[in-house]
């Protein structure tokens, strides 16, 4: 019985006596004793300095590339037009064609905040993966469709080669800042460091039904075109001759299918409650905006609501789609925009959950038989352990 520990639990015979203040069953956190190494995704871990630093120059370097093209658009076509062609409207008359959709806008807004939040945020890993993703897929089209016939009698040589480099440039930098979230990624210092946090459970089941339902509808329109019109398949999705499209921006059907499997992404993600959730259901939300605010615009411009009962069902159900998809953005926005509860500061993340709660100090006057010195009643605690064990062990 020399074995037996105060607590009632066996130990190995010899073994040293346990610090007060700990439970003498307690063990410590294995994954932290793991040579060191990070386990898990991007979800919980944190971004080192350099990393950080990198994704932030990134960023930065796509959201010039973006406003530079914007700025083009403005003095060659004059903002006040660029932005009617946008709306669809009917009575634009640009000077020149525009080079960049509203797309590119969400996009500027994206990457600002993408590059603070490399600096500054726990999400910093999430954010840069999002950016880099949704970039690939909005810039990687314009390799195939920037030297087509219809670019070509659209946009000036100099102009369509200026495109084609600054999507080699987009693409390279969106690669590597999917690289660097993976690569330059660390676990906590300790149990007490902030690590990302999902949205709580209410905000995710909303963002889940906002997203998902705001996403399906412009899907929804697609398909339902594809079946009507046949024969723009499949140039409606890949881009052609005969399709319109902006210079910097992908084909019609291309985005809409982004657009789609984003959202639906973002949306079960959020009601998981996953650590990307927010990252991707912030950028989601953000890329519905347009399509809702420029629907709405059309709306006012031609003022459609004034005669909803003598419109056709099929523009009537277009003008209710434009509306939902601007309110389900904002919903989602304002669902995901504050992060869900932080897990209190406890026992390391990496060891998979809290261990056994260290043992209540004895009340005064009690004394576990067999350990230690007696307790007086002055002093400010007990005197440190012996460095043996007293005799009887």
């Amino acid at each position: 019985m020399n074995n037996v520990r105060p607590c009632g639990c066996r130990g190995p015979a010899g073994g040293g006596v346990t610090p007060p203040g700990r439970s003498p069953c307690a063990r410590r956190p294995q994954a932290l004793l793991s040579e060191g190494r990070a386990h898990g995704s991007i979800d919980g871990v944190i971004l080192t300095r350099g990393a950080r630093v990198t994704g932030a120059v990134l960023s930065a370097l796509l959201a010039v590339i973006v406003a530079c093209w914007l700025i083009r658009d403005a003095q060659a076509a004059n903002f006040g037009q660029v932005w009617r062609v946008w709306a669809l409207l009917q009575d634009a008359r640009p000077a020149a064609t525009p080079a960049t959709s509203s797309t590119d806008l969400v996009l500027l807004v994206v990457y600002v905040a993408v590059a603070v939040a490399a600096l500054r945020s726990t999400a910093a890993a999430s954010a840069l993966v999002v950016a880099g993703v949704v970039t690939i897929a909005v810039r990687l089209p314009g390799l195939w469709t920037i030297g087509n016939r219809r670019m070509e009698s659209a946009y000036s040589d100099d102009l369509r080669s200026r495109a084609l480099i600054c999507a080699f440039v987009a693409l390279a930098a969106a690669a590597a800042m999917i690289i660097t979230a993976g690569a330059g990624r660390r676990p906590p210092a300790d149990s007490y460091e902030r690590t990302p946090s999902g949205p709580g459970r209410g905000a995710g089941v909303l963002a889940f039904l906002a997203l998902c339902a705001a996403g399906s509808v412009p899907m929804a329109w697609d398909i339902r075109q594809a079946v009507r019109y046949p024969e723009i398949l499949p140039d409606w999705y890949v881009g052609s001759d005969g399709i319109a499209q902006y210079l910097t921006g992908p084909p019609p059907g291309w985005a809409t299918v982004t657009l789609f499997l984003l959202c639906v992404f973002a949306g079960f993600s959020a009601v998981v409650r996953a650590r990307h959730a927010r990252s991707f259901g912030l950028v989601a939300a953000a890329l519905l905006l347009p399509g809702g605010v420029f629907g709405v615009v059309r709306i006012a411009h031609y003022d459609l609501l004034d005669h909803f009962g003598e419109l056709g069902g099929e523009l009537q159900l277009n003008l209710l789609s434009w509306i939902f998809q601007l309110l389900a953005a904002l919903v989602a926005l304002i669902a995901l925009a504050v992060p869900g509860p932080v897990p209190a500061p406890g026992p390391d993340p990496w060891a998979g959950g809290p261990g056994p709660a260290p043992l209540t100090p004895p009340y005064p006057g009690h004394q576990p038989p067999g350990y230690g010195y007696p307790q007086g009643g002055g002093g400010f605690g007990p005197p440190p352990p012996p460095s043996q064990p007293p005799p009887g062990w």
